[in-house]
């Protein structure tokens, strides 16, 4: 659980394991090998054994791609990681470039690829990603062949073992639904489009269909594992043997057939002459190969758990709204420290992080992180997913804006908060670029809309102060969250980018926007909020969905500018923080409370 602050890979790495690779290229007669970041399960957070594209280049970012030939090398990362790909890309012998512009597929079909081969692991990519590939290859000229073993894997000689934590049963009081009525829920779906099956290849849709959890991915309590669902409401779960128990067996039952992972494949081919659902955005290419080779006819569908998981029950519901009571308590103390010892200057980026995780850890209840804490001082807080290492360490100076983004894994919920915090006294800027971005949250925050709205159309609220002075930000402004599962989850999201899924009562999305100051600042205020049941409106003729907030911890009084704000506006945060006194106060020891009693004065 505890964070690392040492920036792994670097160029040693590369110069050392890119001539490997290249060696046995030359070998096998392939001329060009494709490198996405994926693993074979579409994880956010990869294992160890999986970080192929670290331990090929010493990039560590959380995007990116690389194509490998025989004398060249290059890169692509997103703007997010300019400066840390030119910080671990060995200089001369790898070439970065932009992600998505001009990518991977857009850059090799440029190239002169006649009479040659370009291979791929078809089980890192989607069969739209190969798709791309193929059309790419075929403009240069050249020949797109799917690999059966992954060559990293054959030259990688200490490459770690692949993660074999214990599959544990998820409690019915957090779950809220037994698994035989989620797999009944499916096989209706199924029934309605006319498949047989639903192949489930994504460990989060593992993890809630089976009510099951485990450890393979660090922040994230996933097991690493597939399954097939049928109509009957019967299932074929795949699993390492040495993840299974008699406990998770017996919660099982005997509807669900265990199976080794190593049998997966036979399994997929007895599907022959039958209509297999399978989601082309989350499956990689290689379950598309191999049940086509089979004989299936594929239904190219998204996921049925996927929507069914992001509308949470009631239960669900409720044990968020506790784990985010707990988390708002253990953040509150983290902000009166702030507020105290944070203020002399000399407190540094990683102290910051380790205390607030020990205030988590002291709840007795933090199973682990959400994600790794984002904790930007000064310029660090303008970029955007930072990551803080002994490298890029910087103290929490006066006159300088902090922002820390984190969260919790708890049994009963996922956490995500971020708050940004003057240090000293700000500047009038600052002010007023945090109060522009507060009036955006406020916005999302209160909104009411009709039944089929996406998060695209709502967008524009969190981001219409900013557009009227003339700022925005590049990121989007809200991202599913999962229940004690992913922190980031789909396929809702609210952001600029078109997204054609309604929100849904009981759909979780964070409320985040922010400002960026390249080189001076970050600001972003982040809340988790979910979506209500349709309401009447006091004089209207329809009933509208709405956000009920979730996350409770106080916002930075010292960093309004009250002559920015509506009368609406300003009742709105009173009304939040009288909130947060309510709840978060009677869990806080007494020099916290005092300082909250403080912090949430109304306007």
């Amino acid at each position: 659980m505890k964070q690392s602050f040492e920036l792994r890979g670097g160029p040693a790495a590369g110069r050392q394991n890119l001539p490997l690779l290249q060696a046995h290229m030359a070998e096998q007669g392939i001329d060009i090998f494709y490198v996405p970041h994926e693993d074979e399960y579409n994880n956010e957070y990869l294992p160890a054994a999986y970080d192929r594209l670290a331990w090929l280049t010493g990039f560590t970012g959380s995007a990116g791609a690389a194509m490998i030939s025989l004398n060249q090398a290059v890169v692509f990362v997103d703007g997010r990681y300019t400066l840390q790909a030119r910080d671990q890309l060995a200089a001369g012998l790898f070439e970065p470039l932009g992600l998505p512009e001009p990518g991977p597929f857009d850059w090799i079909a440029t190239q002169t690829l006649a009479g040659r081969k370009v291979g791929y692991d078809p089980k890192l990519s989607t069969p739209n990603q190969i798709d791309r590939l193929r059309r790419a290859v075929d403009k240069a000229g050249g020949t797109l062949a799917a690999l059966p073993v992954n060559p990293i894997d054959t030259v990688w000689e200490d490459q770690p073992a692949p993660p074999l934590t214990p599959v544990v049963p998820h409690p019915l009081r957090y779950a809220g639904m037994r698994s035989d009525n989620k797999r009944k829920q499916i096989a209706k779906t199924l029934e309605g489009c006319g498949a047989s099956a639903l192949i489930l290849t994504s460990p989060a849709s593992l993890a809630w269909t089976f009510n099951i959890r485990g450890q393979d991915v660090m922040c994230t309590p996933l097991p690493l594992g597939r399954a097939i669902i049928y109509t009957d409401m019967t299932a074929d779960l795949f699993l390492a043997e040495a993840k299974i128990s008699p406990e998770l067996v017996e919660h099982l039952g005997e509807s669900v057939r265990l199976y080794p992972i190593e049998g997966l494949e036979d399994r997929l081919k007895s599907l022959s002459g039958q209509t297999v659902s399978l989601d082309p955005a989350l499956a990689s290419a290689w379950f598309f190969d191999t049940l086509e080779a089979a004989g299936a006819t594929i239904l190219r569908s998204p996921d049925a758990s996927v929507l069914m998981r992001a509308c949470k029950n009631e239960a669900e519901i409720r044990g968020t709204k506790a784990a985010h009571i707990r988390d708002g308590a253990a953040l509150s103390g983290f902000l009166h420290w702030l507020d105290t010892a944070g203020q002399s200057g000399t407190v540094s980026e990683i102290e910051a992080v380790t205390k607030l995780e020990s205030l988590r850890l002291d709840t007795g209840k933090l199973k682990d992180i959400s994600f790794e804490t984002i904790s930007g001082a000064g310029p660090n807080g303008a970029i955007v997913h930072y990551r803080v290492s002994t490298a890029t360490n910087r103290k929490l100076e006066r006159g300088s804006l902090f922002l820390v983004d984190s969260g919790g894994q708890y049994l009963d919920g996922t956490t995500d908060v971020t708050r940004t915090v003057a240090i000293g006294t700000p500047s009038a800027e600052m002010k007023t670029r945090y109060t522009q971005v507060l009036k955006g949250h406020i916005a999302l925050a209160s909104v009411r809309f009709p039944p089929g709205t996406t998060g695209t159309q709502l967008d524009i609220l969190a981001r219409h102060a900013l557009w009227q002075a003339g700022l925005d930000y590049e990121h989007g402004t809200g991202h599913g969250v999962g229940v004690y599962l992913g922190v980031h989850e789909g396929p809702q999201r609210i952001a600029k980018a078109p997204n054609d899924v309604p929100l849904q009562p009981g759909m979780i999305v964070s409320n985040e926007p922010g400002y960026y100051k390249t080189g001076e600042y970050g600001i972003r205020i982040e809340n988790l909020q979910f979506v209500t049941e349709p309401a009447a409106i006091e004089g209207g003729e329809i009933d509208m969905l709405g956000f009920e907030t979730l996350t409770w911890a106080p916002l930075a009084r010292n960093l309004i500018d009250m002559r920015q704000l509506s009368w609406i506006e300003r009742q709105w945060i009173n009304t939040y923080h009288a909130d947060v006194l309510a709840k978060i106060g009677p869990l806080v020891d007494p020099d916290t409370a005092e300082w909250l009693n403080t912090a949430c004065i109304p306007l």
